[in-house]
């Protein structure tokens, strides 16, 4: 009994590893902030409800790099262009409320960290954010951020380890309820991963 215990263990093993290199290859899901904490972590984790397919993958909100001169279209940032996740991109969650929001004050630092299932080459990571009297009625668009970065993080081509940290200084002269968008560029294939976080200043 012991020995066929061993080898069931052996081959779930393998089959794990085998999947973590299946999904480290392609392009199929990947990465996502939890500080701050992203929509689509909130949906994985439960407090946020009725998410649809987000839930069990936080990390899969990819879509086409370039942003903000192209990627993916104004009212579908949050998503990544990805109509499973259309959840993401609305002001509202599922269930009508207000999307929970991280308390963050501008002008200091903050410590932004990311959590990665398959660790691609990496051009940089950039932190655009809402600018002041920005529209919070409707999905997010070009015309609410500012769109200059306030943080880039060059990551000259390396692949980033399972959970990666940085900070940087966060904007000046904000207050209320605004969204801080992740994007992180990868360095060989066409596309990025996007992560809408809600913070109020």
């Amino acid at each position: 009994m012991r020995r066929r215990t061993k080898m069931s263990a052996a081959v779930v093993g393998l089959a794990t590893a085998g999947a973590v290199v299946l999904s480290s290859g392609g392009a199929s899901g990947h990465g996502y902030t939890d500080l701050p904490i992203s929509r689509q972590k909130l949906c994985q984790n439960g407090t946020v409800a009725n998410c649809g397919n987000i839930q069990w993958e936080p990390q899969s909100v990819e879509g086409p790099k370039g942003f903000p001169a192209s990627g993916p279209a104004d009212g579908q940032l949050c998503s990544g262009n990805n109509s499973p996740f259309a959840q993401l991109d609305s002001p509202k969650t599922p269930s009508g409320g207000a999307w929970p929001t991280t308390k963050v004050t501008g002008g200091q630092s903050y410590t932004f960290r990311w959590q990665f299932t398959a660790m691609h080459a990496t051009t940089d990571f950039k932190y655009y954010v809402t600018k002041a009297g920005w529209n919070q009625n409707h999905n997010l668009a070009r015309s609410d951020l500012n769109t200059t970065p306030f943080l880039t993080v060059p990551y000259n081509g390396q692949r980033p380890p399972a959970t990666l940290s940085h900070s940087g200084t966060l904007p000046s002269g904000l207050s209320g309820h605004h969204v801080i968008l992740a994007v992180w560029t990868i360095a060989d294939t066409a596309n990025a991963f996007y992560a809408c976080s809600d913070v109020t200043f």
